[in-house]
């Protein structure tokens, strides 16, 4: 395995330095011009991210933290002969507004009312209040929806259910679109863009164009508009609008799109180019596409010549599989095991760095992708009698048999030393990992839990001091 890694390293090395010679290549034939253009509009794609989880993503995360509060289920989880209370039910909701400057509201399946922070009321009447019964029969949980047409407000609805999973109504948080607009306005102002946000029906929901916002209950569509009309039927039909030229009113646009998941939702933003740029631009993205041929092709050669090592690789890889290490009750009866042999035992503990904090960052797939490149990596480093194990979410544990205290304090510290190396996700290349490490070893038959409190004690001291550290604690 490690001639293959050396093997690895060698074609990807070569790899990086065609790919550099050709990218250089295409870089210096692309004129300053578009250089600077790219780099601007680069340095306001950030913004219009930031603009995003202000205004759509930061009150989704408000909503769904406050679903889980046990105050509000306590107040919704009523019967009918004991009802929700009005008045606690407007208490709760007008701390609420006042805290973050949002309305909020609660509609109750047992009242069939809908509660609202300004002091309002609404009859939960089928056939009137159509929001209600379709998204309270939907699968989802949490639904972003346009309404109030009287003042039209952007909503999300989250499902409120008890502890024996009765569901018993909606919780949500609105926001005025005209604040949506008046922040629109002021980016559109800035930086040029505009900003189109249609749901998987093709109905624009929010838009920096005051004329194609949802009035009285009627959306417009993207059919509506004469630049989607003029596209290619096939681009229309699978709604890959990304990097499209559009000609709006005389003006070129191109289109960058987004998907926000959390909705149901696209963006499209539409960045204006003047018709010199445009033709530069539909160059630029020739060479880029030929650029991606030949790296796919190098790839084809690449992943040939290695097909054989990648199968062991695979294998490797599966066999180390987070979800398929041993659990802490599979470990703990190998370690009686050895016990019952009369083996001595080594033990450490290992915690990923801030695995919480990429988690939240990147999300749960790219925590998915950091936990098996890390199990891989372990079960390569430890010796075929070792045991690697699960110890919680984020904690690994190996059991080192006939291994003295500080021989398994050394290979913690290579391992430690390794886990540097690792590489993080090609998509996030600035996450860096680390882990810190727990120490203890027993000589004589005790239990698995007095020796794995010593290496826990020894795993918070490593933590406290920094992070991506070793420390050792021995059985007094």
């Amino acid at each position: 395995m490690s001639i293959f890694r050396t093997l690895h390293r060698s074609i990807l090395v070569l790899f990086a330095v065609v790919v550099i010679s050709i990218v250089t290549l295409v870089h210096f034939s692309i004129s300053k011009i578009v250089a600077e253009q790219s780099r601007a509009q680069q340095a306001s794609m950030s913004p219009a991210i930031d603009l995003i989880i202000d205004q759509l993503i930061q009150p989704l995360h408000i909503a769904e933290t406050l679903s889980k509060s046990r105050e509000l289920v306590d107040l919704m989880d009523v019967t009918e002969n004991d009802p929700l209370v009005p008045e606690d039910a407007f208490r709760m909701l007008k701390r609420l507004e006042n805290e973050f400057g949002m309305i909020f509201f609660i509609a109750s399946e047992v009242n069939r009312q809908q509660y609202n922070s300004d002091g309002s009321t609404i009859d939960l009447i089928e056939g009137e209040v159509n929001w209600y019964f379709k998204y309270r029969d939907a699968e989802r949980n949490a639904v972003a929806d346009i309404g109030k047409w009287e003042d039209t407000h952007f909503y999300i609805d989250l499902k409120i259910y008890n502890n024996d999973g009765k569901f018993l109504g909606f919780f949500g948080v609105g926001k005025a679109l005209r604040s949506f607009l008046t922040v629109f306005d002021s980016y559109k102002r800035e930086h040029g863009y505009d900003f189109i946000f249609v749901d998987d029906n093709d109905n624009i929901t929010l838009s920096s164009d005051s004329t194609l916002i949802a009035e009285y209950s009627e959306f417009k569509t993207l059919e509506d508009l004469l630049w989607y009309q003029r596209l290619e039927p096939e681009i229309k039909q699978e709604k890959t609008l990304n990097n499209q030229l559009v000609s709006i009113e005389g003006n070129d646009f191109l289109i960058a799109e987004i998907d926000l998941e959390q909705f149901d939702w696209t963006l499209y933003l539409l960045s204006p180019l003047d018709a010199r740029q445009t033709e530069i631009s539909r160059g630029f993205i020739a060479s880029v596409v030929t650029l991606l041929v030949i790296i796919f092709v190098l790839f084809l050669l690449i992943y040939n010549i290695l097909y054989y090592f990648r199968q062991d690789m695979q294998t490797n890889t599966l066999q180390y599989a987070p979800s398929r290490l041993p659990d802490r009750i599979v470990i703990e009866e190998k370690f009686n095991n050895l016990i019952d042999a009369r083996h001595t035992v080594a033990v450490i503990i290992i915690d990923i760095d801030n695995f919480t904090s990429i988690n939240d960052t990147y999300g749960r797939n790219v925590g998915d992708q950091v936990l098996d490149s890390f199990t891989a990596y372990l079960g390569h480093q430890i010796r075929s009698k070792d045991i690697l194990g699960r110890w919680s979410s984020e904690e690994f544990i190996i059991l080192l048999p006939d291994t003295g205290p500080h021989e398994a304090f050394d290979m913690a510290q290579d391992i430690r030393q390794g886990i540097e190396e690792i590489s993080p996700p090609a998509a996030h290349p600035n996450i860096r990992l680390t882990a810190s490490f727990g120490v203890s070893y027993t000589a004589t038959p005790r239990a698995m839990s007095e020796v794995t409190a010593n290496a826990d004690d020894a795993l918070y001291q490593a933590k406290r001091e920094g992070s991506n550290l070793v420390r050792m604690q021995l059985i007094d």
